[in-house]
């Protein structure tokens, strides 16, 4: 099964804001640590730098989906690093390896929805309930990093055996 890294995402610490949404990016360096230069306030302080949290996935499906359903949701906005294009998000469970570019990635678990995704522009704190409900099951994939490396847009991304 193969695919393609639609979008790359990522977002530097910055004092007082939300890590949310991440800007897009051209290419992506990876560590057993994340994204070189992006931050992930829920890895970096709750998870305690979590290795099996390093990186965030989403499906084009999933956010096709959310679209079609009257969310204005872009690639990035939910703090993904990796928007994927051609694999099915029926395909995503833990232990399903991915290479994309130099990178080999194994997915650990479901990210679940938090309170975070209310600072985006089309949510706010008063539809923010009903986006977190929503969510549930579709915010993405974390994934450990077994091979560090660089990734670029356009990338193919494909399942491992």
């Amino acid at each position: 099964m193969n695919g393609t890294v639609l979008q790359l995402n990522s977002k530097p610490r910055v004092p007082g804001e939300f890590g949310l949404p991440k800007a897009a990016v051209a290419k992506l360096r990876v560590t057993a640590s994340g994204a070189e230069g992006d931050y992930n306030r829920w890895r970096s302080e709750k998870a305690k730098g979590d290795p099996d949290q390093a990186i965030l996935l989403i499906t084009r499906e999933v956010l096709d989906g959310l679209v079609k359903e009257g969310w204005q949701v872009k690639p990035g906005d939910l703090g993904e690093n990796i928007t994927v294009g051609g694999i099915a998000e029926s395909a995503f469970r833990p232990g399903l390896r991915l290479r994309a570019g130099e990178l080999l990635l194994e997915i650990t678990k479901a990210c679940d929805p938090c309170d975070r995704v209310y600072s985006l522009s089309y949510v706010g704190k008063e539809r923010g309930p009903e986006f977190v409900r929503t969510l549930v099951g579709r915010r993405g994939w974390f994934a450990k990093v077994l091979q560090s490396g660089s990734v670029t847009v356009g990338a193919p991304i494909s399942v491992e055996r």
